[in-house]
């Protein structure tokens, strides 16, 4: 799994916490000729120091024994992190049947993200004898080495077992990387026997599917496998007693049973289909998600590929979003499997202002709800005040298609005197589509290079044409403007629609000269008793 590889400088905070991480890491330098195996020896030295750290003076003070400091854990959990480099990179990876490995650079923000909860998941591995060795190398530093192993972003993850590379592809969070990794060698579910394991696994897990079966065996319980090996973010578990798959999920009743646990309002959701892989992972995909879901870097693929194509969204400073949350999930509730709902920080720029911009609101600092229909690309926004009430009654008219799709426009411009009207979404009706007369539109943006060659050319065919009132010149910025019958992909374009066929413009290539234009023009629009005025 890998991200772009342009640098950023957002949240400096982390990128500094980063740097600060990588202080604590250690350097395997495997081309000291004095000792052929110092990869091994500096490991074993590390992990026997971890085991001093956890045994505390017996007259320290209670309190401090009791946990350690925030950076003596994140300078423990780094240290199990083996770091490569140009000389010691193939020969940790071909002698381990199991490598876990980090490709990051330091201005990589999405890196620093990633890089605490990795390192977190490195320790639980270790606690539970995990053969798994985590390594992590800069790509930045060790091009090479990094072009060699097909990192190609950052930050890229990369399982390689007898050396050969797997592509990762589980979630962000440290519980999710030791629940891939688990499952890619060769734990893919955790059998629960008795009341103390199952009380243990609850405090370890906090989403996780249950499987009851009177036997292991059965074809059944070779779909549940089969499922769970196939999965890759969520953790299972099986029981063959009753009492003791209760503690994870009370209501069971009876033995063949699966359901999926998750630590929100809506804890518990049974499977009630046939025991088929590809229904259980259906039946994961459609319910694995909280009723709302925060939207981070780190999740965002998981949201975006998510079967339920029907995705609300809202945008809220957090201070507001704590007050309609209650809320909110007792809507999401009634739309479960036919709506996902998504909150974004609304003064996250990074996050909400690609979203916000699609609907030209990206100056917007109050609560706003949007939504996405991915399966059409349509959008949708709730021109209402968000309120639970509004909220939910516009998710039932996107269930039912009767909430229109959203368009952005511009606010309405003034063209007194304008020889070029501009056109804005709200407009593009009356001013081209309805209008009586012929249309020369150029569609534009701002940023495009050659839109302002194009423009200076549209200016001065409408001053040459001034006297003809049977056509009027027109522009559109398409980047904050959309209309259903305005689809442009290459700007700056130039369409003529004709006052007897709006609906099949013409378009004129903006290679033409002025000259080649205005004859043009000339064709299709001159009255033909008139003679043609071509000369500019």
């Amino acid at each position: 799994m890998l991200f772009s590889k342009n640098p950023t400088s957002r949240f400096l905070l982390l990128t500094l916490t980063f740097v600060l991480l990588l202080s604590f890491s250690i350097n395997i330098n495997a081309s000291d000729p004095t000792n052929s195996e110092d990869d091994s020896d500096d490991l074993e030295q590390l992990l026997a120091l971890d085991e001093q750290e956890d045994q505390l003076p017996e007259d320290q003070d209670q309190e401090s024994s009791s946990r350690f400091s925030e950076a003596e854990v994140l300078s423990k959990a780094q240290r199990i992190v083996l770091e490569l480099n140009s000389d010691n990179s193939k020969r940790v990876i071909d002698e381990n049947e199991f490598v876990l490995l980090l490709g990051y650079a330091p201005w990589c923000v999405r890196s620093a993200e990633l890089m605490p909860q990795f390192a977190e998941a490195a320790t639980s591995l270790k606690e539970l004898g995990s053969p798994v060795l985590m390594a992590k190398l800069d790509a930045e530093r060790y091009p090479k080495v990094a072009s060699l192993l097909e990192i190609k972003g950052f930050p890229t993850l990369l399982l390689f077992v007898n050396g050969t590379s797997l592509a990762y592809t589980g979630g962000f969070s440290a519980e999710e990387i030791v629940i891939w990794a688990r499952k890619k060698t060769g734990v893919p579910v955790i059998r629960i026997n008795t009341v103390t394991e199952a009380e243990d696994f609850l405090k370890k897990h906090h989403m996780f599917v249950i499987g009851l079966f009177e036997k292991f065996e059965g074809s059944d319980y070779k779909a549940f496998i089969k499922a769970a090996m196939s999965d890759n973010e969520i953790q299972f578990a099986e029981a063959s007693n009753i009492e003791v798959a209760k503690l994870l999920y009370p209501d069971i009743k009876a033995t063949n049973f699966l359901g999926i646990v998750k630590s929100e309002p809506e804890r518990y959701t049974a499977y009630d289909g046939t025991f088929e892989m590809e229904n259980i992972l259906q039946f994961l995909d459609y319910n694995k998600f909280p009723l709302v879901t925060k939207l981070t870097e780190l999740n965002s693929v998981r949201v975006y590929s998510s079967p339920v194509k029907l995705q609300v969204y809202v945008f809220a400073k957090a201070v507001d979003f704590k007050t309609l949350l209650e809320p909110l999930q007792d809507v999401a509730r009634k739309f479960i499997t036919k709506v996902m709902f998504i909150y974004i920080d609304i003064v996250d720029e990074n996050l909400a202002k690609p979203f916000l911009t699609l609907f030209g609101l990206e100056e917007s600092k109050n609560t706003l709800v949007t939504a996405f229909d991915n399966k059409g690309s349509s959008k949708y926004l709730l021109q209402s005040d968000p309120t639970p009430s509004n909220i939910e009654e516009f998710c039932s008219g996107l269930l039912h298609g009767s909430i229109s799709t959203y368009f952005k426009s511009q606010p309405i411009p003034d063209n007194n005197n304008a020889s070029v009207l501009a056109v804005v979404g709200k407009t593009f009706d009356d001013l081209v589509l309805n209008s009586p007369k012929n249309v020369l539109l150029e569609v534009y943006t701002p940023w495009c290079i050659n839109c302002e060659t194009t423009s200076k050319q549209v200016e001065k065919l409408a001053k040459h044409f001034k006297g003809l009132d049977c056509l009027i010149f027109a522009k559109i910025d398409a980047s904050a403007n959309e209309h259903p019958k305005l689809q442009v992909d290459d700007y700056p374009s130039l369409f003529l629609y004709k006052a007897g066929d709006k609906d099949n413009p013409i378009k004129l290539s903006t290679k033409s000269g002025s000259k080649e234009l205005a004859a043009f023009i000339n064709k299709q629009v001159r009255p033909k008793d008139q003679a043609a005025k071509d000369e500019l």
